[in-house]
């Protein structure tokens, strides 16, 4: 596989998007898993939904990028 293939492919911000959804889940089941959530646990929990929901932004925004410019090359 050559590198032109794998950065066509985009085959790492979609593994990486897949990892940090992983750990996006692993943490809202962390927080749904204790019966009191301290202002420090929640406060964890909103950054972390906070840094998901910019990084799946830019994901979105730069496949949307990406598929446009390969349909206008002839």
């Amino acid at each position: 596989m050559t590198p032109d293939t794998l950065n066509k492919w985009q085959i790492v911000p979609r593994i990486m998007m897949l990892v940090m959804t992983g750990v996006y889940i692993r943490c809202i089941e962390y927080a749904l898993s204790q019966p009191e959530l301290s202002t420090q646990m929640a406060s964890l929990i909103s950054v972390v939904t906070g840094a998901m929901t910019g990084s799946f932004a830019v994901f979105i925004n730069k496949e949307s990028k990406g598929v446009s410019n390969d349909r206008s090359d002839p």
